[in-house]
């Protein structure tokens, strides 16, 4: 990872554009995580539905990795980051 040499300067516009998605990102974890909760719960009160439920499980890791990478790309890219 090579950083910036010099101070970076972000606009109001891009630190409330940077907020947004990191909100959005947030909010999409949440969600992800919320599934994961539920699909446990279904399973507990229903057994007999493990395998569908389970899918849903084995979905959302990959969901939020994919959020954290697409804030950490915008992140990296509005503070001049390069990898």
């Amino acid at each position: 990872m090579v950083l910036p040499q010099q101070p970076v300067t972000l606009t109001p516009e891009q630190v409330a554009e940077l907020n947004r998605k990191l909100s959005t990102m947030r909010h999409d974890i949440n969600n992800y995580l919320s599934l994961m909760m539920a699909a446990v719960e279904m399973i507990r009160l229903r057994p007999e539905d493990a395998a569908r439920r389970l899918a849903t499980l084995a979905d959302q890791p990959a969901r939020i990795s994919r959020a954290m990478a697409e804030f950490s790309a915008e992140f990296e890219k509005a503070l001049g980051i390069q990898r």
